[in-house]
């Protein structure tokens, strides 16, 4: 069992997670909300946001920030480059940062750390660059710590993840084709040595054909491993 702590973790659907903390500051991951067509009507009013952190610019991942940051004004993390131009479009309290370093947020910490990805930023009809892509490990009060892993594929230097920031559960993306699909992913669960892993990134277009069966087919061979298979809108708590 996952031991939260306190804090709430809900999925809202392709990679965007909700997590409230034990106090009621609501975190967003990648907000895609209101135009993701896997999130939940019933959650796609967000009473509250205090803090964001962006992975990359791609559009299912910046996707509802500009509304969500002018009606909540929240603080927004994000690689430094990433950070310049959504200042530039007019975006306030943006935070950019580089790959390796922890900004504390009130009573959490988001360190940024590497993904193998790209990072081009639709603006109109050119594609701009936004700095390297990334993942966030975040520490929660209580003493829970998530990884969302953002897009990437599986690569050696998870093992550094883990020895540093030790996540008690990790969000990987299994969809395939844009990023890792499940036989990475059981990879990547093998190098970050977790317990607990989340599925994300998967079955909200076509062409992202991984499942989390076969996930758990990959993966397993390893002893104690929770695949929590999240429908958009469920919470775990």
């Amino acid at each position: 069992m996952l031991r939260t702590h306190g804090n709430k973790i809900t999925f809202l659907g392709h990679a965007t997670f909700k997590i409230t903390t034990s106090s009621g500051k609501v975190l967003l991951i990648d907000p895609w909300v209101m135009t993701n067509p896997k999130c939940p009507e019933s959650q796609k009013n967000l009473e509250r946001v205090d803090w964001i952190l962006l992975t990359h610019g791609h559009g299912d991942h910046l996707g509802d920030l500009f509304e969500i940051a002018a009606k909540h004004h929240p603080e927004i993390v994000c690689v430094i480059e990433t950070g310049i131009w959504l200042t530039s479009k007019g975006v306030k309290n943006v935070t950019g940062m580089g790959k390796g370093g922890t900004h504390k947020l009130g009573e959490i910490e988001a360190t940024l750390v590497h993904a193998v990805h790209s990072n081009g930023i639709q603006d109109g009809d050119q594609i701009v660059y936004g700095g390297e892509p990334g993942g966030f490990v975040v520490h929660l009060p209580g003493g829970l710590t998530v990884y969302h892993a953002g897009d990437t594929c599986a690569f050696g230097d998870m093992k550094l993840i883990a020895e540093l920031d030790k996540p008690d559960v990790v969000c990987l993306p299994i969809g395939d084709y844009y990023t890792m699909g499940p036989r990475e992913a059981a990879v990547a669960t093998r190098l970050l040595g977790v317990r607990h892993v989340i599925p994300m990134h998967y079955g909200t277009f076509p062409v992202l054909t991984g499942t989390p069966e076969a996930f758990r087919e990959a993966a397993s061979d390893i002893k104690d491993l929770e695949i929590h298979e999240m429908k958009p809108g469920e919470t775990i708590e």
